[in-house]
């Protein structure tokens, strides 16, 4: 379990910058000023963790569960909400209320996992979807070239078995991409400067947090 919250971001774009010693680097630019807006707690909910609310979002656009939730945490009513489970103590430390400080949470080189939905493609074809080769395009092939070939069996079982690959829905999903370095933190600007890419066109809603697996981890004090 992280000892440190995650925050909720809006992806900007891409772009790139030269360190000192020349050498450039592309990264992601997420701006990230999500606040505290309720806790869960073992005594009450079975679990401990802290709820990231990010945009400003209309009471007239607010239903009124939601509503009745905003109004007695005191806060604003946000556009996007996520849960981040993290020990007691962790969760003692912040006030409802409160913003998640990019400076205090992250630390340039420290390793992230991004979660973000992919841009949506529409409804393609095996060969984009997938990558497959398709058939030959001599030899007397006739309208044939993208297909994906033979998704059924014989007689035993007689039907298309679960999971076959075939066209559909391209993107819009879910994807999470894994260790990720901080690149650069500009917390009066509450900006998160990401090496490498992050899915999802611009504007798009980012979950970030520190990486799960270990494969870097926060950097360790020299």
């Amino acid at each position: 379990m992280n000892q440190h919250p995650g925050t909720l971001g809006r992806k900007l774009g891409m772009t790139q910058y030269f360190e000192e010693d020349g050498t450039k680097r592309r990264v992601t630019v997420i701006e990230a000023a999500a606040f505290v807006v309720g806790k869960r707690t073992i005594e009450t909910d079975g679990y401990s963790a802290l709820i990231v609310g990010l945009g400003e979002r209309k009471e007239k656009h607010t239903n009124k569960p939601m509503g009745g939730f905003y109004k007695k945490a005191g806060v604003t009513p946000k556009h996007h909400l996520k849960e981040f489970r993290l020990s007691a103590d962790v969760v003692a430390e912040y006030e409802i209320g409160a913003k998640i400080e990019l400076d205090k949470v992250f630390e340039v080189g420290q390793i992230i996992d991004v979660r973000a939905k992919s841009r949506g493609c529409g409804f393609s074809g095996v060969v984009r979807r997938y990558g497959f080769k398709g058939q030959i395009t001599t030899h007397g092939t006739h309208e044939y070239r993208r297909h994906g070939g033979s998704i059924g069996t014989n007689m035993t079982p007689g039907r298309t078995l679960k999971g076959v690959k075939m066209p559909g829905q391209y993107g819009n999903k879910q994807i999470s991409v894994l260790n990720l370095k901080v690149a650069r933190i500009i917390p009066e600007e509450d900006l998160l400067l990401v090496d490498g890419g992050v899915p999802g066109a611009a504007n798009g809603i980012v979950v970030i947090r520190g990486a799960i697996k270990k494969m870097g981890g926060r950097p360790k004090a020299k």
